[in-house]
């Protein structure tokens, strides 16, 4: 039955126009065929729940407007768990378009924060969720930051969120780990975070530098292991039920939340593709670097 929906939805979207500033009707990512398909995949994962059906995460992968799977993972995973608020903060979603949370925003009515330090991308973002007809009458907010983990407490409040919301996404290319590591402000269900997983199986993360910008002095030494962004989310309170095909995409669901649906799974798991094999090797040269073992 997922791969008839996803066959379905893929028909809608293939002949997809680039997205410009502002919204044209015949870009297909958001037409009337596409939110019914979307909807008729959303109500199966719910009767799969009110059955107990297990779904393999891995199985559910599509993109719309995210940069790989995780458009259809967290349709898939919000079928199951269920919506509270419909609500997410996306940190580093650069202009609120090509992100994790566009979909959710544009075709299935959720609400939410793009935060992002490129003022180009803050503005392409801001014209085309005032001006899209799906989101014009209470668009989601686009704020300009420098993102450290000093200030994204106070920005996220000062944006009018607070306590516990859906989803926060995470992707800075650089300061993941302490970010989410000093987020208190909102309560999230599900973090979607990006890992270094040129890292491989060590347990390490690359100091805290609250000046750093992508590349930095190598475009390898950033960000935090797999292992070591495990561990920090079950410090937090979190399992990791998946990721995008390429494994550095993390998925976690807060401990309590559909745990028969939806079982932890393993760094191994997530690790799987080949590419993988290729990418342990970037570290070689920086192997030797300055990092904190976690």
């Amino acid at each position: 039955m997922i791969k008839y929906l996803k066959n379905k939805l893929r028909g809608f979207i293939s002949n997809s126009i680039p997205i410009q500033n502002i919204p044209q009707i015949q870009d297909n990512r958001y037409s009337p065929e596409t939110k019914i398909a979307l909807r008729n995949m959303y109500h199966y994962y719910q009767e799969c729940a009110k059955k107990k059906e297990k779904i393999n995460l891995s199985d559910t992968g599509f993109r719309i407007f995210s940069q790989f799977e995780e458009d259809g993972i967290l349709l898939a995973i919000f079928g199951l768990i269920g919506e509270k608020n419909k609500t997410f903060v996306d940190i580093g979603g650069a202009d609120g378009i090509n992100s994790n949370c566009a979909n959710l925003a544009i075709n299935l009515g959720w609400n939410g924060l793009f935060i992002d330090g490129d003022q180009d991308n803050i503005t392409k973002g801001s014209i085309f969720y005032k001006n899209h007809p799906d989101t014009w009458g209470y668009p989601p907010k686009l704020t300009k930051a420098f993102i450290q983990r000093e200030n994204i407490n106070q920005i996220i409040e000062d944006a009018g969120f607070n306590g516990e919301i859906d989803l926060v996404s995470i992707d800075l290319d650089g300061n993941d780990y302490w970010i989410w590591d000093a987020l208190k402000v909102v309560s999230p269900r599900v973090v979607i975070i990006e890992t270094h997983i040129e890292f491989g199986f060590n347990s390490i993360v690359v100091p805290y530098d609250k000046d750093y910008f992508y590349p930095g002095k190598h475009p390898d030494y950033h960000g935090a292991s797999p292992v070591a962004m495990n561990k920090l989310a079950n410090k937090l309170g979190y399992r990791l039920v998946g990721s995008n095909n390429y494994g550095f995409n993390t998925i976690y669901i807060k401990n309590g939340i559909a745990e028969d649906l939806l079982p932890e799974v393993s760094l191994d798991y997530i690790l799987r593709h080949p590419r993988n094999e290729e990418r342990f090797k970037v570290f070689e040269p920086i192997k030797d670097w300055d990092y904190i073992t976690v």
